[in-house]
């Protein structure tokens, strides 16, 4: 099985691309949008297609897996449910700084990423334990 890692990043330009550094057999994928699951789609569509040419050059990728991983304001723009505000007081950064990572103005250094994504995952934990 291959594993593909997918980066999406927010252009200047204000569009999506997805990118990543695996590729099947020489053949290398990648996807652009005007949102981020237009985006996402486009790669997606992109590594079916070098799967079908790589497998034409007698190579077996049939089977793979993608994990996206997004830049700050790719994450806000994709779960644009989340309130940046809010976020940041759960977290326990500054909200204006939150703010300005959201837009791409700025950008987390190591550790601050590193207690967003913790802040992330605890999130995903405590909605997958709810009942209703």
């Amino acid at each position: 099985m291959y594993h593909i890692t997918a980066i999406i990043e927010k252009g200047s330009d204000g569009m999506y691309s997805v990118r990543s550094e695996q590729h099947f057999a020489g053949n290398f994928f990648g996807g652009f949008g005007a949102t981020v699951e237009e985006a996402k789609e486009d790669f997606k569509v992109s590594v079916a297609e070098s799967s079908v040419y790589a497998s034409a050059e007698g190579f077996d990728v049939d089977v793979y897996t993608i994990t996206f991983r997004y830049d700050m304001p790719s994450f806000f723009a994709a779960f644009d449910f989340i309130n940046a505000s809010k976020f940041a007081q759960y977290v326990g950064i500054n909200e204006s700084k939150m703010r300005q990572y959201k837009s791409g103005v700025a950008y987390p250094g190591e550790k601050t990423v590193k207690k967003i994504l913790d802040a992330i995952h605890c999130i995903g934990e405590e909605l997958s334990s709810v009942t209703l």
